[in-house]
């Protein structure tokens, strides 16, 4: 699994809120993103997955270029900002809708996922009830759901607690020993520190590290 990134830029309202990035990401690695609120961590992340046109340069994954080739990454999991999932609906019958899309889950895979992220005693409660910590692990849950081969995490323990931190680091780090590319945006200095292979520092829209 590989991820080349090739003279990024792009333009928004006549500022470059990506300039030039030059990146190459290999599977079984955790990426880290690191920089203030607006240096570009998010819409680097929108970028690789499909979600905006760059304005300049490339991305290619695994040989095929999106937008050219593909208009989005073939096996891809995303939670980028606050993850929304219908109110009404318990977490299980969230993911079991979403995974109704394109995926095969059986309910015993769905509930494997909610354990992983600890919300088996929500399994049932009503996604309008979640704290913000717990809309967060649904959040993640939805983004590792089928094993894609790229997962972009922004912002993953946001609102978790001491033991759903630990909880987290360690799904994102089983995802990575099974060769997954992993890139997490995350505040915490400290977190990123101990989660991450590398880390990528960005600062008004370029990668300084």
């Amino acid at each position: 699994m590989r991820i080349e990134i090739h003279g990024l830029t792009k333009r928004m309202k006549g500022n470059e809120v990506l300039k030039g990035i030059d990146l190459q990401l290999e599977g079984g690695k955790i990426y880290g993103v690191q920089g203030k609120n607006g240096c570009g961590k998010t819409m680097l992340m929108r970028s690789i997955a499909g979600l905006i046109l760059p304005t300049e340069g490339e991305i290619v994954i695994n040989g095929k270029k999106l937008h050219r080739d593909i208009s989005v990454p073939e096996s891809i999991g995303i939670l980028i900002e606050n993850p929304s999932f219908l109110g009404e609906y318990s977490g299980f019958e969230n993911l079991k809708m979403l995974a109704s899309i394109n995926l095969s889950l059986a309910d015993e895979e769905i509930d494997e996922l909610l354990e992983q992220v600890g919300l088996s005693e929500q399994r049932d409660k009503k996604f309008g009830k979640y704290s913000l910590g717990m809309k967060q692990r649904l959040g993640v849950a939805a983004a590792i759901m089928g094993n894609p081969e790229i997962i972009l995490l922004d912002e993953p323990i946001n609102a978790i607690d001491g033991e759903g931190v630990e909880q987290m680091r360690q799904v994102i780090l089983g995802m990575r020993d099974e060769g997954r590319i992993i890139i997490v945006a995350c505040h915490d200095k400290e977190e990123m520190e101990l989660l991450a292979d590398e880390i990528i520092v960005m600062v008004e829209g370029e990668v300084r590290g």
